[in-house]
């Protein structure tokens, strides 16, 4: 297995609703990003169409009630494709023809079923479309028109297994990353869509990936949407982070803060990442206690707790609208 891998993570500012023309600037970039020696590409969520769903309040919250457009007729269920697809299969002759990897976000549908869309990553290889990863926690600003995805991705690389998440699965639920790096992960691709109202509510977003990458000693390419949208204005700000030489704490190797204005232009960054050094502190996280002779973490016992909290009286009964 490969240690050291040359990353590029790229800040796109989508034209939306015109895939065909974001489609082109995609296939460009992983062309240039690829002659420049990076092996991996990775871009931001629906970079593919944009994101806005344009029957909201044009911060990425739907109205409720008073949505008035149906799903099947947003931008977001005309622009669907199955993944493998004509856009999947673009991308995928140009990973194949220079021997590169590349995840994009863009709008998948079930084939068959014309109700049921997904915010999805497509990931291509040398070989061509590897699969596709479903965002699997869906925020305010999707719901009027995505369906949650049930299934991590993990593949396969000469670097060993990668994992991909979108957005609202990093920033605050844990479970998926750390379920990535007990799996092997040395590396997670996260395809985000920060826009400026989503830091003013969840200011916190960049410590949550920062805190990831630091607990879990794994590096993350995290790559965002730059620019004006339908309505909103995305921040830019992708980065690649990861274990440091500093003990406790982790460190910027490419790319910046979502709340710095230095990195919220169109463009890429790249760095060449030593993987092992995501393993020199592995071992307080997965080691064997040399007192208890186990495993200080225990998939086990949190297997047992999410099972008595699945069937406990006051989960099943929470009002989740509450909260």
């Amino acid at each position: 297995m490969k240690d050291i891998v040359n990353v590029s993570v790229v800040n796109f500012h989508p034209i939306w609703g015109k895939k065909e023309r974001n489609l082109k600037r995609i296939e460009e970039y992983i062309e240039c990003e690829a002659l420049r020696g990076n092996h991996i590409i990775v871009f931001p969520e629906l970079c593919l169409t944009g994101y806005d769903d344009e029957d909201t309040d044009g911060f990425g919250l739907g109205r409720g009630n008073n949505q008035k457009m149906e799903p099947c007729h947003k931008m977001q269920f005309r622009a669907a494709e199955e993944i493998p697809g004509p856009s999947s299969e673009r991308v995928a002759e140009v990973t194949k023809k220079y021997g590169v990897y590349a995840a994009f976000g863009m709008v998948e549908k079930r084939a068959g079923v014309p109700d049921v869309v997904y915010n999805s990553v497509a990931v291509c290889g040398p070989e061509g479309v590897i699969g596709s990863y479903q965002k699997i926690h869906i925020p305010p600003g999707e719901m009027y028109w995505a369906t949650p995805g049930e299934t991590p991705l993990i593949f396969d690389t000469p670097w060993g297994p990668i994992g991909v998440q979108i957005c609202f699965d990093a920033y605050f639920f844990p479970e998926i990353t750390r379920y990535y790096r007990a799996m092997g992960a040395r590396l997670l691709l996260n395809c985000t869509a920060l826009a400026g109202g989503d830091i003013v509510r969840y200011p916190m977003c960049s410590r949550e990936i920062e805190n990831s990458a630091y607990i879990n000693t794994m590096y993350i390419a995290s790559s965002n949407l730059c620019g004006k949208d339908k309505y909103s204005s995305f921040l830019g700000g992708s980065s690649i982070i990861g274990p440091s030489a500093e003990w406790g704490n982790i460190h910027y190797y490419a790319g910046g803060s979502f709340h710095d204005k230095e990195y919220a232009h169109p463009g890429t960054f790249s760095a060449t990442l030593d993987l092992t050094q995501s393993e020199v502190s592995q071992h307080f996280l997965f080691r064997t206690n040399p007192v208890f002779q186990k495993p200080d973490f225990r998939p086990e016992l949190y297997a047992k707790l999410y099972d008595e909290l699945r069937n406990n009286a006051h989960w099943r009964s929470l009002d989740q609208r509450s909260l």
